[in-house]
């Protein structure tokens, strides 16, 4: 196997790993969109326990999420550098592979 194609295979993974505690803040982003937006466009219900407004949720949810990212970009900016991929094809493919974590969960529960 080539070096390159080692470090695309490494980024793949890196990404999949990366996709277990990011499952926290899809559900963040989703607990927020069907209570509050979504909601008000009567797509979704509300939480019926949910009465404190959308300014706590988005305080708990705005840190995880800037914390997630930058993660993120900072785990997959070098392993950028050493894959035989171009930039407009490893992002995507690399934010697919992070998300695909909660994409089985949301298909499993």
């Amino acid at each position: 196997m080539g070096r390159m194609r080692t470090w695309s295979l490494t980024a793949v993974g890196v990404n999949l790993l990366l996709g277990i505690p990011g499952i926290v803040p899809v559900w963040l982003l989703w607990y927020f969109a069907s209570n509050w937006p979504l909601a008000a466009l009567g797509l979704t219900q509300r939480e019926p326990t949910e009465n404190d407004g959308a300014l706590p949720v988005l305080m708990a949810m705005v840190p995880v999420l800037v914390v997630s990212a930058l993660l993120w970009w900072l785990a997959n900016r070098p392993l950028r550098r050493r894959t035989e991929l171009a930039s407009r094809l490893y992002w995507p493919l690399s934010l697919l592979a992070t998300l695909l974590p909660s994409f089985v969960l949301m298909a499993v529960l």
